[in-house]
């Protein structure tokens, strides 16, 4: 093995090392668990809103910003907020986590530092929703610009700077990647690898399987449509076409069938809820 052959797989037991290390303090794990918890509340509530829409009950389009300023006005909001703050912040740290130290074990291969990279990008996502949740808690603000207004003031600054269209599009091209990457690994059930389904009885685990391919297979499906706009945007450089999750909902919204698409797509999210939960309870941490 050559010089940088020995470097690169020192640097990667020390990261396994490094990962086990963190997986046995006593509240990662939970905070980890908690942090899935909590994302999947935030998706619950954009999928019961839409839901209402769908069926003329009330509600709105929203993304997860927009789920955590519905809950502000709620009973115990402050104290729900408090709590998805602490949970969302847990999920930052356990994707710190996976990036760095690599529990999971997705190596330095291309593919795999593209993964860790996701985590990042997704630890410093939920970074954003864990302080708008603790804003709100507070009573020290809104959740600022969120959902269409979020994602078009994002593509007008994009398309304002050099080569601007194509960094727009290579965004939409992300997003698109993602959601697809998600519905394949629904379809193909790799997840399932992740989960201690062993200790339910077969017939709730093929139930809980069942929810959970369809929820992961709506949320892809959102973002390749999210993904779609924003690649519209590029190619017409205007940036009022880029939506953001509510934009693709309220799309769905005015196709044919467009109560029953999006009763579907809300539906779906809930099942993506239920995931988060499963996922909760079930991961895999440490192969245990």
């Amino acid at each position: 093995m050559n010089e940088l052959g020995r470097k690169a797989a020192e640097l990667k037991q020390r990261g396994d090392q490094l990962g086990e290390k963190a997986l046995r303090h006593p509240w990662m794990v939970r905070l980890a668990r908690l942090g899935y918890l909590a994302k999947g509340v935030v998706y619950a509530v954009v999928g019961v809103l839409a839901l209402q829409v769908a069926f003329g009950q009330g509600g709105e389009m929203t993304d997860t910003r927009g789920a955590l300023a519905s809950l502000a006005g709620e009973t115990w909001g402050a104290v729900l907020l408090t709590v998805l703050a602490v949970g969302l912040t847990g999920y930052v740290l356990w994707r710190g986590v996976q990036a760095w130290m690599d529990p999971d074990g997705k190596g330095t291969s291309a593919k795999g530092l593209v993964i860790r990279a996701g985590y990042l990008v997704s630890a410093g996502i939920h970074a954003s929703l864990a302080v708008a949740a603790l804003r709100l808690a507070l009573g020290a603000g809104g959740v600022g610009k969120h959902g269409d207004q979020s994602a078009q003031s994002w593509t007008a600054r994009l398309l304002s700077e050099p080569f601007g269209q194509a960094l727009v599009a290579v965004v939409g091209l992300v997003i698109a990647g993602i959601g697809a990457w998600q519905i394949h690994k629904a379809w193909t059930e790799k997840f399932r690898d992740k989960l201690r389904l062993q200790e339910l009885d077969a017939r709730h685990a093929a139930w809980a399987m069942h929810v959970c391919k369809g929820g992961i297979i709506a949320r892809g499906a959102v973002f390749v449509m999210m993904g779609g706009f924003f690649l519209l945007a590029a190619l017409h450089s205007n940036p009022r076409e880029a939506r953001g999750l509510d934009g693709a909902l309220a799309a769905l919204a005015e196709q044919p069938f467009g109560t029953l698409l999006l009763a579907l797509a809300a539906a779906g999210l809930v099942a993506y809820a239920v995931y988060m939960a499963v996922v909760s309870r079930y991961r895999r941490f440490l192969g245990a």
